[in-house]
Order: C-alpha cells, then structure tokens, then sequence
C-alpha cells in the first residue's frame, strides 16, 4: 500500500505564502498543523485587511475534542500565524465553523457541536464571539433549539439589515443510511440573533449546505450539495426567506461541500470538488479534481473552469482508504476575494492541513479542467 502521509507537505506547512515556480499568478500556503487531522475551512478578511482562516481540527472528525481553530495572515504578512484554539470541549466533536463580522464590529463565530459518541443529527449551532478582531473569545453559547442544525456557510445581511443564516437539518446519524432524508433551511433573524425565524426550501430532501448570493437586488439564487453524489441544485428567491424548489444545474456534485461568491466585477466564482459517482475512475467518493468557474451571467451558465487541486496519480478514492490524514482528498472549499482583487481559496489537503491558494480571475480563464463538467469553448 503506497504511504498516504506526504512528509514534504508537513514540512510545509510552515504558514509561509509561496509562489508557484511554474505559474507565477498562482500563490500557496499550507497552514500550520495543529491535531492530526485538518477539514471544513472558512475565510474571512476584516476589515483592518487581516485574512482569518477557522476550521476545526482533532484526532479524526466525530471524535472526541475536536476543535475549532483560527490562523490569521496579517495585513501585509506573508506568513499565517500559528493557529489558536478557539473552543473545543472533551466528549464533543466540533465542526465546520464560519465566521461573520456584524455591522457593529463584533466578530461572530458560529459552529456545530455533536457528542463524540452520538450522530449528526444530535448536532447543535453554537456561537462565541470576539470583540478583538479574533485575538481573544467568549465562551460557547447554544444560538439554536433544534436537533440536528448544520452550519457551513457564512452569514449573509440582507437588504433591510436582517440576518439570514443557511443551515442543513440532519435527520440521520451521519452520510450513510437515512442521509437523503436530511434537508435546508434559511434561518432569519431581526434581532442580531437574538431569536430566528426558519425558512423553507421546499422540497430540498437529500440537498443541503446551501452556498447563496445576492446576483441583483431583489434575486438570490442558492446552490446545494446533492447528498446522492449527482448534482448541484439551485434554488431562487426575492426575499432569502421564499425560496423555490430546488432545480438541477449542469453542474456536478460528490456529496461533497462546494462554496460560491459575487465577486466586484458582479461575476460569481463558484469553487467545488468537478466529479460526481457517474464519472471517473473509481468514481464514488472520489473528492478530486477541486475546481474553480466563473459564471459572468449570474449563474444561469459557467463559461471558465479550472483546476486548484488535481490529486496525486494512482491514489483512488476514499472508500478505499482508512480514515486517517493523508487519504486523496481535495474538498470542503472557501472563497473570498481580498481588496486586492484576489481570489483566495482555502481547502482540505488529504486532512493533514489546510491549504489557502490565491490568483487574480483572469487565471481561471487560461486554464482548464481534467474534471466532469468542461464549459464549451
């Protein structure tokens, strides 16, 4: 059996921004290890240009203590920092945290929770927060009531200054048995969190982590994973509270996450694993290559696609390999355009780390795909 662990990687990750030798457009950072295993990234530039990276880290997921960590890449650094635990707690496993800084400057943490020795759908949405720019936290407080709540993507401020928080409900214990039951929901708040109102997306069985934007005033669109490793799906809605039933797209899915911005020029940038169980070989499972496309027709098609991550040759799928760091696995995606114009990603590398790559848009353009979806040209 070949080694899964690559010791060159771990020597990297130092938190050092690189360039790529061979293409120069392209900048790298393999974040500081802090437990074994690495997953489920989110970004975050405040507003001082400070770069936040948050993912939770432990033994292996699901297990006990877990940990929700931060790395920062200051304003003009060329270095992330060595990563501070945030929260974590013996007997709970803590999962996919995202960040939002409120109108007021507060920064917002908000993470899902699990007994080590229960499933998902025991999860709940806990929220700590820092008055700091994330230097120093809160202690943990339970922000939802229901059973089974599933963060992944950031908070989004609608119009008339509610906030609306995506959500996954999961019915089952985790991926396997019972997950095409597991569904989404919009959660809105007019209070600043203090009490939520939850919104249907009817229809939305077996399609969760919903990824939204705004692409005109007035007109959302929200894209899912397919938990039956298919398709994406999108959704529409004037109001981010009536939502429409979720229709296929061209896109494929893995069942696994995939995350899409507005970027400044009103293109939307959409990063996700471009396979799904009817393509390659193996096919099921398999969470590479990770792709990046640029829709310039707020989402109705995607004319660029490129690869971020191809995988390593001759490593197949994760069915075959234990759940350890190392396993071939490029997914759980983060973007965000700095005010640079950037475009950073940031992603799990084989769960050892997390990787942060960044390039201007023109990029995604002069490249291409080895994966399922391939824009005509």
């Amino acid at each position: 059996m070949k080694p899964l662990v690559d010791p060159s990687i771990v020597a990297q990750a130092d938190g050092i921004v690189r360039v790529d030798k061979a293409d120069p457009q392209l900048r790298y950072a393999f974040l500081p290890i802090v437990f074994p295993s690495s997953h489920a990234s989110n970004l975050m530039q405040l507003r001082n240009g400070d770069l936040l990276c948050v993912w939770f880290s432990g033994s292996w997921e699901g297990e006990s203590g877990v940990a929700i960590v931060l790395s920062r890449l200051d304003h003009g650094s060329k270095r992330w920092s060595k990563p501070i635990i945030i929260d974590h707690h013996d007997g709970q496993s803590y999962q996919n945290p995202m960040l939002f800084e409120a109108p007021d400057g507060v920064l917002h943490l908000y993470h899902t929770t699990q007994p080590s020795n229960g499933g998902e759908n025991q999860a709940r949405v806990l929220e700590v927060l820092s008055h700091d720019g994330g230097h120093t936290w809160s202690q943990p407080r339970q922000l939802l009531e229901r059973a089974g709540a599933f963060t992944r993507h950031p908070m989004v401020v609608l119009p008339d200054g509610r906030w609306l928080l995506p959500l996954t409900v999961m019915t089952s214990e985790g991926i396997g048995s019972g997950a095409d039951t597991n569904y989404s929901v919009m959660d809105i708040s007019a209070d600043h969190g203090s009490t939520w109102t939850e919104c249907a997306v009817p229809h939305s069985e077996a399609l969760v982590q919903p990824t939204l934007v705004e692409v005109v005033p007035h007109k959302w669109i929200s894209l899912f994973r397919d938990r039956r490793s298919m398709w994406m799906y999108r959704s529409e809605s004037s109001d981010g509270c009536k939502w429409s039933e979720p229709t296929k797209i061209a896109l494929p899915n893995n069942n696994a996450s995939t995350q899409m911005i507005r970027l400044k020029d009103g293109h939307l940038a959409l990063v996700f694993d471009n396979t799904s169980k009817t393509f390659g070989e193996p096919a099921s499972q398999a969470r590479k290559p990770l792709s990046i496309a640029i829709s310039t027709d707020n989402g109705e098609t995607w004319s660029a696609v490129r690869d971020i991550e191809t995988g390593r040759i001759g490593y197949g799928s994760l069915e075959s390999k234990p759940h350890i760091p190392g396993r071939e696995e490029y997914s759980y995606p983060s973007v965000f355009q700095t005010r640079d114009g950037r475009i950073h990603v940031s992603f799990t590398f084989r769960r050892q780390t997390i990787k942060d790559v960044s390039f201007p848009e023109s990029w995604v353009a002069a490249g291409s795909t080895q994966g399922q979806y391939r824009p005509s040209r």
